[in-house]
């Protein structure tokens, strides 16, 4: 396995043009990650100057890849206006806080290769059952008949290694991974990358470009056996991981997930202003753990508001908790049948 002294060599045989030091000396290695056959850093730069470190990042790219028992290198290429003066006494912040906010945009990547439909399963808040959610209706395309995938894009709280029991790493296919195959559904994670306990410790734009990689470079499908649909499952919030992942990959639509209650509801909302600013249709809104404790018609009246179809309601049920830790989707009974009308509802409005 590649030690980091050696990384760190490796990149220091890498001029910096500005500085002609080697990229570590010249401080332009951030956010370091070496862990087991794979290693990545972010490299910023300004504006005027990405052009000219393009070649500096490919440059590293080899470099690391070289190094003996290397398999996986994520080098980010990051580039910002800084704030003018004016700016920052505008927002009465300090430069320091200013930096802590900034928003910084990986390289535009394209739709995966031979992947039909890409939905966005999204919530605007953690713990509305989301994942649950978007595992249980990428099981009900698979019954339909659909080539399906799924992303888990949580890059800090990866729960789809225990929603479908997954382990083991992913092979590579001419540099390309290859998604592991679980009950008729083609699957991805960081969480395979990883250690089960290890935390992912990863500045936003490092995060970002990991999973718009995971998107892009892995064999979802081939000519001869296209996927007909990928379920991303994103990770709760609107933040840069978020927006720099649905920005710079082509969705073809989202669904919301929300329990009833107004706590819920308002992310919700920020998560349909999120996806419309950034021109995605949001397809619906899917009312999860309706009953006694939480409520239940929250979600049909937002839904109602926002414009946009309510496209189910779910109970809540110990019987999904308990398929979710077996790691088994629901596979029939009344969830499963409520799953299976969501996911025909869904596939008649992504045209497949």
């Amino acid at each position: 396995m590649p030690h980091r002294a050696a990384v760190l060599a490796a990149l220091e045989t890498i001029p910096d043009p500005r500085t002609g030091q080697g990229l570590v000396s010249s401080g332009m290695v951030q956010g370091l990650m070496v862990a087991d056959d794979r290693a990545g850093f972010v490299l910023e730069v300004p504006v005027a100057d990405a052009a000219r470190y393009a070649p500096v990042r490919d440059a590293a790219e080899a470099a690391l890849k070289a190094l003996p028992g290397m398999v996986r290198v994520s080098v980010v290429l990051t580039s910002e206006a800084p704030p003018t003066a004016a700016s920052s006494r505008k927002a009465g912040l300090s430069a320091a806080a200013l930096d802590q906010g900034r928003v910084r945009a990986p390289v535009a990547t394209e739709r995966p290769a031979h992947v039909r439909r890409v939905l966005a399963v999204g919530s605007g808040k953690g713990g509305v059952g989301k994942s649950t959610v978007a595992v249980n209706l990428a099981a009900a395309f698979a019954r339909c008949g659909l080539s399906t995938g799924i992303l888990d894009a949580d890059v800090y709280g990866p729960s789809l290694p225990t929603m479908l029991h997954l382990s083991g790493r992913p092979d590579y296919i001419d540099g390309a991974m290859v998604p592991l195959q679980v009950r008729g559904l083609r699957a991805m994670s960081v969480g395979l990358l990883m250690k089960g306990d290890d935390a992912m410790i990863w500045r936003g734009p490092m995060a970002s470009q990991a999973l718009t990689q995971m998107l892009t470079q892995t064999r979802w499908g081939t000519g001869a056996a296209p996927l007909d649909i990928l379920v991303v499952d994103l990770p709760p919030g609107t933040g840069d991981v978020q927006l720099t992942l649905i920005q710079k990959t082509p969705l073809d639509g989202a669904v919301i997930v929300s329990t009833p209650q107004e706590m819920a509801l308002a992310d919700a909302r920020r998560a349909h202003t999120l996806f419309q600013r950034v021109n995605i249709p949001t397809l619906g809104l899917i009312e999860n753990m309706i009953g006694p404790v939480f409520g239940q018609g929250g979600a049909a009246a937002e839904a109602a508001r926002l414009g946009v179809d309510l496209l189910g309601e779910l109970p809540l049920d110990a019987a999904v908790r308990e398929a979710g830790d077996a790691g088994a989707p629901m596979a029939s009974g009344p969830i499963a049948d409520r799953f299976d009308a969501m996911a025909h509802r869904l596939v008649e409005k992504l045209g497949l």
